[in-house]
C-alpha cells in the first residue's frame, strides 16, 4: 500500500513537471499572433545589388504559415531565375522563448544553419547576421499589403551598403505547412 502511494505521488509529480502542451504555451501563441500578417503566399521581386550598375532582379516567393497550434511560424523563401531554376532557397522557423521573452529565428540557407535573434517592430521585424568582417542587417516593413525587406552589409566606420531588396505582395492564403496532416 505504501509503495502504491509513493508511486502515485511520483507519477503525479512527473506529470506536472512534463505537462503536455501540443499547441505550445499561451505566451508563444500570443507572440506569434503579432507576426500573423506574414501568413500566406507572397510573390514579387528580389533585387540584388552587386556594385554600381550591377543590379539584377529576380522573381521571389515566400510562403509562411503557423505550426504547433500557432506557437511557431514556418517560412520558405525562393528566388527563381527567368528559366525557372531556383537560385536561392531558404527555410526558417520563428519561435518565442518564454524564458527569455524574445523571438528566435532558426534559418537554413546556402548549406548553413544558424539561430538569430529577431525583433518584431510596429510595422514588421528586423534581424542581423555576422558576415565577412561585418554584419548583414535585415529590416522588413509591412505597409498597405506590401512586404519590403532590405539587407544592408555593415562594416565598422563605413556607410551601410545595400545588398538586397525584396518587394512582395500577398497573393493569398495557404494551408501550408499545417494542412493535410498525417492521421493514424
Amino acid at each position: 500500500m505504501a509503495a502504491a502511494a509513493v508511486l502515485s505521488v511520483g507519477l503525479t509529480t512527473a506529470t506536472v513537471a512534463q505537462e503536455l502542451r501540443p499547441a505550445g504555451s499561451q505566451e508563444q501563441r500570443d507572440a506569434m499572433r503579432r507576426l500573423s500578417w506574414m501568413d500566406g503566399e507572397w510573390t514579387g521581386t528580389a533585387s540584388v545589388y552587386a556594385g554600381p550598375g550591377r543590379t539584377t532582379t529576380h522573381s521571389h516567393t515566400e510562403r509562411i504559415g503557423p505550426m504547433v497550434g500557432g506557437s511557431i511560424k514556418v517560412i520558405e523563401g525562393r528566388t527563381i531565375e527567368a528559366d525557372g531554376e531556383v537560385s536561392f532557397n531558404a527555410f526558417a522557423v520563428v519561435s518565442w522563448d518564454d524564458a527569455t521573452d524574445r523571438y528566435t529565428m532558426r534559418s537554413w540557407a546556402n548549406g548553413m544553419a544558424a539561430d538569430f535573434p529577431l525583433e518584431a517592430t510596429a510595422d514588421g521585424f528586423r534581424w542581423s547576421t555576422p558576415s565577412r568582417g561585418g554584419r548583414m542587417d535585415y529590416v522588413t516593413t509591412h505597409r498597405d499589403g506590401e512586404w519590403v525587406e532590405t539587407g544592408d552589409f555593415v562594416l565598422p566606420d563605413r556607410e551601410p551598403m545595400r545588398v538586397i531588396e525584396l518587394r512582395l505582395r500577398r497573393r493569398g492564403d495557404t494551408g501550408w505547412p499545417a494542412a493535410d496532416p498525417v492521421v493514424p
